[in-house]
């Protein structure tokens, strides 16, 4: 599938940057509720040498997706993971739509919890948990 293929309904440029997704942008987030979704159309710069999705990218934005489920649900605040398990279930192919699907399980004053379920083109693929530390935005470079 081209790159011009469409991005489903809900999407919008996600609005959060770092140095570690640059390469991979265009990025896209949606909101549903409690919910959170980060989203791109796979690419060759997503792929290992058999032209298949890199696990990294799949655990990457996982934890990126689960992280920002919990602290966009709490004020003032970053979260930093203590622990990521991702389970590969499937293979993500160039031109599918991959969206990382989270939702924080638990959330306290300084631990977090959230799960994610990871679709290509509507497709599990992989399944992640992590746990978070919660600090104040102030704190969040220690």
């Amino acid at each position: 599938m081209p790159d011009s293929d469409p991005v489903p309904p809900g999407f919008e440029p996600h609005f959060r940057k770092s140095p570690v997704t640059d390469p991979w942008e265009p990025l896209f987030i949606k909101r549903d509720g409690t919910a959170l979704s980060l989203g791109l159309r796979i690419s060759a710069t997503h792929c290992n040498a058999r032209g298949l999705l890199h696990g990294g990218v799949i655990s990457t934005l996982a934890d990126n997706a689960m992280g920002l489920a919990c602290v966009m649900q709490m004020e003032r605040c970053s979260a930093l993971t203590v622990g990521l398990s991702v389970d590969f279930l499937s293979v993500g192919r160039i031109g599918q739509w991959l969206e990382v699907r989270a939702m924080s399980a638990k959330l306290g004053r300084t631990l977090a919890f959230a799960d994610a379920r990871i679709e290509a083109d509507g497709q599990t693929i992989a399944k992640g948990a992590a746990t978070f530390r919660i600090v104040d935005r102030a704190s969040s470079t220690a």
